[in-house]
């Protein structure tokens, strides 16, 4: 630690750190541009300057490394016309648009020369412009208005890791932009909209769109993958009109996908807001209660082995355990969240969840990925792959081909699931280097999960990760990446089907007389058999809408508040943004409402009541955050490791856009598939 006096208060900082880093540890604010806490330094901008005794002249705090001693001062004459000349240096070229760009009443560039500008300006040439760069369906350009810090350029080749951005020309003619004009490959892309310190990058779908003073915000999280992004949903009245992640250095950091961020357009269109009833081959509107009587007299006289329940992949615990209490009372086993047929072992938590945690990919020292591409299963943990990855000294093997450029380098170490078995005998060079490892990790994705012969997989994935070292007391390195936000909560809430009772696919062939989908869309509703009474409960008119026989409108996740559970199992709240549309009902309060129809009454009434019931039903729900495992030896999932098939392993996910019924509904999701998956779709055909 070096001591630093900054204004007269003296500090200890750690060696290394830059004379930003101890001026805010003194609690001074140093106005900045170019500088971001998880960028590299560029020192471009100059706006961070500070006087330090016995330098010559001001200089950058943000690339001046400290020394023990040092005296900083952030507040003089000198430190004030440096700012004030640097400021407006900046404004020579940036046009007065305030008044129409988006990023105004937000801007860094707005506050800061109001608070470290001056009042008039030298210059009286003509500003430069600079044509407006493509650079896809999502972020929008008015490059006249960069202010060249970099930080664009910094995030897509460190962060996002796709090279793509860079600086032509020199000089006055300097341009940030494509090298060849293309939309950008990122899942991360929206990102550069938040650390754009001026209005240069906005979002496109949002512009002119709203101002920041007038919309209310509400903290809630991500339900379009499985990662539990935390998130900020703004809305005026009753619509959502963007959504930006909250900091939360343990899940997302500060980033977010671009799915979770841009398909909120489907929010408000194909929604269901009104109860139907079909009649004659024809839905009808109903009333919620002609609704849930055209129901129990569909349940009249059915056995309880008859009526079966799938749950879907954005769902809240709340919903889930009403559900499952509902599906109890009527006498029915066949309750099922796995749309995509996974299999797990609920034997034990660590056996479905990421047990490293997402941060604890930092500590890790070689990795595995199997049957998994978390490029496009979650982009947020990707990106943390990436920051490890270029730290230096981590390995990454790969099992199953990626859909596309993981941005890190790899090794494919083959696509068979006989490579598990080379690795747990030492036969192949790639075990050499999870055995040497410290903090070896495997990853196993939905891939290797939804095969035939997913249990043995399993249980080689698990076998492998005893073999190196991954399972000791103080590292938990089997992590299972899922791909579904209401996965994890629901095997913690063990909505799969027990000894006797049906899954999906034994519901799909007749196998049921009722059946109730709680936003199930993903499992191919067309193949449920005709004599099947289907009632959907869900939000969108998707395809398991265009199958009930009666429909339930429910609330979407910024709608309702919930509880949800993110891959590596770390249980978080999300609250009510805004209200659902027409007579659509939070989903909990829907079920309860059905069982005093058919006299099984469910025993809560409000949401703390409920709340109480899930950690009833599984105590890791009675404490917000993530549970913390011990060593992970000991028992092993069930499953022969030696019972590997020959198929090889392939893509659980097929377009990424349009993964439920909200991206599906989104015209913004739509293009960003024709530009973006499509193309690759097809070429993978």
């Amino acid at each position: 630690m070096a001591k630093v006096t900054v204004d007269g208060i003296t500090v200890e900082v750690p060696n290394g750190s830059t004379a930003l880093q101890a001026c805010e540890a003194a609690g001074k604010e140093i106005p900045r541009f170019c500088y971001h806490e998880r960028l590299s330094i560029a020192g471009n901008c100059r706006m961070c300057l500070v006087e330090v005794e016995k330098a010559p002249k001001p200089v950058a705090s943000c690339g001046f490394p400290i020394m023990d001693g040092m005296v900083i001062k952030t507040d003089t004459e000198v430190v004030r016309r440096a700012r004030r000349a640097v400021m407006e240096f900046l404004l020579i070229n940036h046009p007065l648009d305030c008044p129409i760009c988006d990023q105004g009443g937000e801007c860094d560039l707005q506050d800061q020369a109001y608070a470290y500008g001056g009042d008039h300006s030298r210059y009286a040439e003509n500003k430069r412009a600079v044509k407006d760069k493509y650079l896809g369906p999502l972020v929008k350009t008015v490059m006249t208005r960069c202010i060249q810090c970099t930080r664009c350029v910094r995030f897509a080749s460190e962060v996002a890791g796709v090279p793509e951005l860079g600086a032509t020309s020199r000089g006055e003619n300097m341009e940030i932009g494509t090298y060849v004009e293309k939309a950008l490959t990122s899942e991360l892309s929206g990102n550069l909209i938040d650390i754009c310190p001026v209005g240069a990058l906005t979002s496109r779908p949002y512009a002119f769109t709203a101002r920041p003073w007038e919309l209310k915000k509400t903290d809630s999280i991500d339900a379009t993958d499985a990662t539990g992004t935390n998130i900020r949903v703004h809305a005026r009245g009753p619509e959502v009109l963007r959504i930006l992640p909250r900091t939360n250095d343990e899940v997302n950091e500060e980033w977010m996908a671009d799915k979770g961020r841009f398909s909120i357009d489907g929010l408000k269109r194909k929604r269901l807001d009104r109860p139907w009833v079909r009649a004659h081959g024809r839905l009808h509107p109903a009333t919620w209660q002609d609704a849930f009587v055209a129901i129990a007299r569909a349940m009249q006289g059915v056995p309880g082995e008859r009526i079966g329940a799938i749950v879907g992949d954005m769902c809240d615990a709340e919903s889930m355990v009403a559900l499952r209490d509902l599906m109890t009372a009527l006498g029915s086993p066949n309750i099922d969240c796995r749309q995509d047929g996974a299999q797990y072992d609920l034997s034990r938590r660590d056996f479905y969840t990421f047990n490293s945690g997402i941060a604890g990919i930092e500590e890790a020292d070689a990795l595995l990925i199997v049957g998994a591409d978390p490029r496009h299963d979650s982009p947020v943990i990707n990106a943390r792959i990436r920051k490890r990855w270029l730290a230096g000294a981590f390995p990454v093997g790969v099992i199953g081909a990626p859909a596309s450029d993981l941005t890190y380098g790899y090794e494919v170490l083959g696509d068979q699931p006989s490579v598990l078995a080379g690795l747990i005998d030492g036969s192949l060079a790639f075990a050499d280097a999870l055995r040497g490892a410290k903090k070896p990790m495997i990853i196993v994705g939905q891939g290797a999960l939804t095969r035939d012969d997913a249990a043995a997989v399993l249980a080689a994935c698990w076998s492998l990760a005893d073999a190196v070292g991954a399972l000791s007391a103080d590292w938990h390195g089997f992590n299972v990446l899922h791909q579904a936000a209401s996965r994890v909560g629901a095997l913690d809430l063990g909505l799969v089907p027990r000894a006797g009772a049906r899954s999906v696919a034994g519901m799909m062939s007749g196998g049921v007389e009722v059946l109730w989908l709680l936003g199930a869309d993903e499992f191919g509703a067309a193949r449920i058999g005709p004599d099947t009474f289907v009632i959907y409960q869900g939000h969108h008119g998707d395809a398991g809408a265009a199958r009930a026989d009666v429909i339930l409108p429910g609330a979407t996740y910024v709608e309702k508040p919930g509880t949800y559970v993110n891959t590596e199992g770390r249980v978080q709240t999300a609250f009510q943004a805004v209200f659902p549309p027409g007579e659509a009902k939070e989903d909990w309060r829907i079920l309860r409402a059905f069982s005093e129809v058919v006299g099984h009454t469910l025993p809560y009434d409000d949401l703390p009541a409920v709340r109480a019931r899930l950690a009833e039903a599984n105590p890791v729900f009675a404490r917000q955050g993530l549970p913390r495992f011990g060593g992970g030896t000991g028992v092993a999932p069930a499953g022969d490791a030696s019972a590997l098939g020959s198929t090889p392993f392939g893509r659980a996910m097929g377009d990424y856009y349009l993964t439920n019924s909200i991206s599906r509904a989104s015209p913004t999701m739509q293009e960003c598939s024709r530009t973006y998956s499509q193309p690759v779709l097809q070429a993978a055909e």
